[in-house]
């Protein structure tokens, strides 16, 4: 079987390029091993996908070359997206900070571009694997379950490690090797953080419970909603700084970011000092939550017992609480894959490989690695139009 571009799978990155490169008049032919296109888009966002942001910008994207993405980013951009999802009429809406979901389900974008990809002529293959590639003199050849294809330009979508058991792999990191390109080294992303034993034993109890929290580690910092968990944090500023965390480092932590503690306490004990400390601090911090806080920090009695001193050093405890991470939840829980195909060794304008003629990598197998909030789902749609432009 010959096609003139093969794309191996069928992804956001892997649709948007396959599009594209269609559109061009290439015959293209995309692989998956699922029997299904899309699968990640189909559960992001709660079933409601965060397709892109409004607000994107390069210091939303890590790398080692942070402006590796730029040119894909700026030639497709999310407005453009945006245009082909009101074109399509699937209502949309700004959820927070630029985030933007499907009114009604995910299942609207892979509709959407499966009929993209149809009326291009996009030919697919799913629920067929992979088992090598390789190449002689201008073409390449992909062996499959289902017969080898050939073909004169090879697309790498197939993604990274996270959520193994919708059968993610690091097959696009083997093919790189295998072609002689480096890879950066790959973790979890988009993750909750775990903690050791110790640490739970004081912060099990407040499994469930939520606060607006500003999380802070080495040179990042967000404001977002903070989940405690049975192993540890969760919540979207706890995924963001994952990022960012490495082993060994230390969580800052303020639990009421919208408040002054000491200020407010001090307030309340003019006008209520008969109230416990325990309780006093439950009405600006969850119930729970302030019990903990109150009973590490030993103060006791009402608070009107309290002097500045002891409710500084309470507010000092919500405001500033540190603690150190012992781990992930890996890649079975993890949104993305940090690290990937080292962008020094591709194209910027067309994600071809310096070295390898022919050979693309796009999304998520490279290492550009979004913000939570639909940043990942952008360079995927501006990584695979750029490809798709050149294959």
């Amino acid at each position: 079987m010959k096609a003139q571009v093969v794309i191996i799978g069928a992804g956001a990155a892997g649709m948007m390029c396959a599009i594209e490169a269609a559109r061009r008049g290439r015959s293209v032919l995309i692989l998956d091993h699922a029997k299904t296109v899309g699968e990640k888009i189909r559960i992001s966002g709660g079933g409601r996908c965060n397709f892109t942001n409004l607000d994107i910008q390069p210091d939303r994207f890590l790398s080692q070359n942070p402006r590796f993405a730029l040119s894909a980013l700026k030639r497709f951009t999310q407005w453009d997206f945006i245009a082909m999802v009101d074109a399509a009429g699937i209502p949309w809406h700004e959820k927070t900070l630029g985030q933007l979901f499907c009114d009604r389900s995910a299942k609207d974008i892979i509709a959407m571009l499966l009929d993209h990809m149809e009326q291009a002529g996009v030919r697919m293959k799913l629920a067929v694997s992979v088992a090598g590639v390789s190449h002689s003199g201008t073409s390449f050849t992909v062996a499959t379950s289902s017969g080898d294809i050939q073909c004169e330009s090879l697309v790498i979508a197939s993604g990274g490690k996270s959520i193994p058991k919708m059968g993610a792999t690091g097959f696009g990191y083997q093919v790189a090797e295998q072609f002689g390109l480096p890879i950066v080294a790959t973790r979890p992303a988009l993750v909750p953080l775990t903690f050791a034993e110790q640490e739970l034993e004081q912060t099990r109890p407040l499994a469930g419970t939520s606060v607006q929290a500003n999380v802070s580690c080495n040179t990042a910092n967000f404001s977002e909603g903070l989940l405690f968990t049975h192993r540890g944090l969760s919540g979207p500023s706890i995924l963001q700084i994952s990022s960012y965390w490495g082993d060994g480092d230390t969580l800052e932590v303020n639990l009421a970011a919208s408040n002054d503690v000491a200020e407010e306490l001090k307030a309340m004990r003019s006008e209520t000092g008969r109230i416990s400390i325990k309780n006093a601090l439950a009405r600006i911090i969850p119930e729970k939550l302030a019990s903990v806080v109150v009973s590490e920090t030993g103060l006791v009695g009402n608070l009107a017992d309290q002097n500045n001193a002891a409710l500084d050093v309470l507010a000092q405890r919500v405001h500033h609480w540190t603690i150190k991470p012992v781990g992930s939840e890996g890649y079975r829980t993890a949104e993305v894959t940090l690290g990937g195909v080292d962008t020094d060794a591709l194209n910027a304008k067309t994600m071809e490989a310096k070295n390898m003629p022919g050979l693309y990598f796009i999304g998520e197998v490279v290492d550009v690695t979004g913000w939570l909030g639909g940043y990942n789902f952008q360079w995927a749609w501006s990584s695979g139009w750029a490809a798709g432009q050149a294959v």
